[in-house]
């Protein structure tokens, strides 16, 4: 082991290659100094159905009451707008959609002029424009991710009357947006009406839209906790979390730190804008199955006080979240906590029906219940962000997670031009800097599926993984490749080489017998190009729930179940040498676009959408929790738990 003084160089030399503050966004908490007012619920709605999607704009509906402007209907937030109605032209809609809800804002809030009101939008599907009373206060480009504003001078004009808060949202997608996508004019007027036209994209999944996360207003003092940034090692049994916090608002604040445990015993405190806390006797984070205690949490409260010209001195108070682990890569290891950790996990989708990808707390809850059951200990993002109360889930309940940007369906050479990765370097910026607390987060992922084969693919992926290790030197990064695709424009720069593949359902259909020959070559050859530890990332079959047939047949339950045992059997061999994960695909069937591969969506799920179990789930868990009981630190209910 290092010594302590060693570890702490180590970690305060990372300050200066990475991780560097400002422009936090922080999740909202309430404290001491901070209140929070959410806008959830049902808001006034309408969509944009004019020939060119731009008459709310030419119009100026954000200077009125939506329901001044014509026809409009209720719409919940959060949630996708597109199954909510009847209307197939909703659902399928392309284009500009219009969100606004009338808002009393705390009296207190408007009389305290020192005091910030700031309106959060957890995530807006893909690009959106903001009003509050006609006066636009910010716009944002780019699904997924969270972004605010401070309302506090335009609330304050009129005190009397409540807010008017109107939101925009545009799903179109781009050659130069993330994900890409490109629209088709259909011009044959004996085939199309006049003005027809399509989205095009690269990806297998429903282009959900709406508001998808929570809106929020919240507030801080004038001088206040801009953002905060820990990473954290062990020596033996004395924990070191290095921590830096940015105020913004002050230049002369006063920082207090501590540190409480789970039992609420504060364990160390220290002071300044930046430092290193000393836990001893530390209680690591660990993944789920590979700790009696997974998921251990700190506590790491931060205090400001600070001189401001509104309110003399005042205090911000902030609580963060803290897991100590640490994360390191071998040529053909994954280790947390120095010990080799084995992926056997999902890919998900954030699908469920009615609400699209709309935020749901019975549906989140649910499926940690289905992930534990199953004994899977991590998924990946795939393919975009997901909400960071998943994330925080996963931090409590030691759930790994390979946290992927909207990277997915890069397949025009036109997106690899400068435009689009300008763009695709802000959107890890904004990843990052959201989840960078979050032990639960190990990698990231780039991208999914690339066209990395392309000539122009080399700089842009060699920039955009460079520039991802900049912003995190703690963590691993990888994109996720196609077992089609040439990694070479990529694969030198990751630290992990995770790919797709789907041999016997998309390559040699019907035919189960090539998987463990193709599957071995595909190990054989990657590792041996690139000595680099493999995840395979995705792999299976759809399977109609209750369609049987024996012998098996695509789209049996049978068949999804005989394709996996095939892939196990390789993964079993290879998982004592440099394969250090599989991740099924997919947790559970998610809907897609209309097309003749898909019967009311990808079947690809071992639960169904309504989160019933599939053969191939009993399967999964009969394996999983073998894969778990093999590294005996389990109790005695983990490796044995019930039905």
């Amino acid at each position: 082991m290092k010594p302590f003084w060693l570890l702490c160089i180590c970690l305060s030399s990372l300050w200066n290659v990475g991780c560097s503050l400002g422009n936090g966004m922080l999740f909202p908490r309430e404290s001491p100094s901070r209140e929070i007012k959410e806008l959830n619920g049902l808001w006034t709605f309408r969509a944009d159905f004019s020939k060119d999607r731009n008459l709310g704009f030419q119009k100026a509906w954000f200077l009125s009451p939506l329901a001044e402007t014509g026809p409009v209907i209720d719409m919940p937030v959060p949630a996708s707008y597109n199954d909510i109605t009847q209307d197939a032209k909703l659902r399928d809609f392309i284009g500009w959609v219009w969100y606004e809800r009338e808002v009393w804002v705390p009296g207190s809030w408007l009389q305290d002029v020192g005091r910030r009101i700031v309106l959060r939008v957890g995530s807006a599907h893909y690009y959106s424009v903001v009003w509050v009373n006609g006066v636009k206060v910010t716009e944002h480009e780019g699904g997924h991710l969270p972004f605010e504003a401070d309302i506090g001078a335009v609330a304050r004009k009129t005190p009397g009357a409540p807010c008017r808060i109107t939101i925009a949202v545009n799903n179109t997608l781009d050659l130069h947006t993330l994900p890409p996508g490109t629209i088709q004019h259909m011009n044959d007027p004996t085939r199309y009406p006049a003005g027809y036209f399509v989205q095009n994209t690269n990806f297998d999944f429903f282009n959900y839209a709406g508001i998808h996360r929570p809106v929020l207003l919240y507030t801080t003092p004038s001088a206040y906790i801009d953002d905060i940034l820990v990473q954290t090692t062990f020596s033996d049994s004395t924990g070191v979390v290095s921590y830096q916090v940015s105020v913004v608002g002050s230049d002369s604040a006063t920082v207090k730190v501590s540190l409480t445990d789970k039992d609420g015993k504060c364990v160390t405190t220290s002071t300044g804008a930046s430092g290193v806390l000393k836990v001893p006797n530390v209680n690591l984070w660990w993944p789920y199955l590979m700790h009696d205690n997974p998921g251990y949490l700190y506590s790491m409260e931060v205090q400001v006080s600070a001189q401001t010209n509104y309110n003399g001195l005042t205090e911000d108070v902030y609580t963060l979240p803290v897991g100590i682990r640490t994360v390191q890569v071998t040529t053909s290891q994954f280790l947390i906590n120095n010990k080799p950790f084995y992926f056997h996990g999902v890919n998900k989708h954030e699908d469920s029906d009615i609400r699209g990808k709309g935020l749901d707390w019975p549906l989140i809850v649910k499926d940690f219940n289905l992930l534990k059951w199953l004994g899977a200990n991590s998924f990946r993002t795939s393919h975009y962000p997901y909400a960071e109360e998943i994330l925080q889930m996963c931090d409590r309940h030691g759930i790994v997670v390979i946290d992927e940007c909207p990277g997915v369906g890069i397949r025009d050479i036109r997106s690899f031009d400068n435009k689009s990765l300008t763009h695709h370097l802000v959107v890890m910026d904004e990843l990052v800097r959201r989840d960078k607390n979050h032990p639960s987060v190990v990698m990231w992922s780039v991208a999914n599926e690339p066209a990395a084969e392309m000539q122009p693919a080399g700089y842009y992926f060699k920039t955009l993984i460079s520039h991802t290790k900049s912003l995190d030197p703690t963590r691993a990064v990888t994109f996720v490749s196609n077992s089609n695709y040439n990694l070479d424009k990529g694969a030198p720069y990751v630290d992990v080489v995770c790919v797709n593949s789907y041999f016997s359902w998309y390559h040699d259909p019907g035919h189960l017998e090539v998987i463990p020959l193709q599957l071995n070559t595909q190990f054989e050859n990657w590792y041996g190009k690139y000595k680099k530890p493999i995840i395979q990332s995705e792999y299976g079959a759809d399977a109609v729930p209750g369609l049987h047939n024996d012998p098996p047949m695509m789209f049996t339950e049978e068949y999804q179940k005989t394709v996996l045992q095939n892939y196990h059997s390789v993964f079993d061999k290879k998982r004592k040498q440099y394969v250090i994960g599989e991740l099924i695909w997919n947790f559970a069937d998610f809907m897609t676009a209309q097309t003749i591969t898909r019967v009311v969506g990808n079947k690809k799920g071992v639960f169904t959408r309504q989160r019933q179990p599939k053969s191939a789930a009993y399967l999964l868990r009969e394996r999983y929790w073998g894969i778990a009981n093999e590294t005996g630190v389990l109790p005695l209910w983990a490796k044995y738990p019930c039905s």
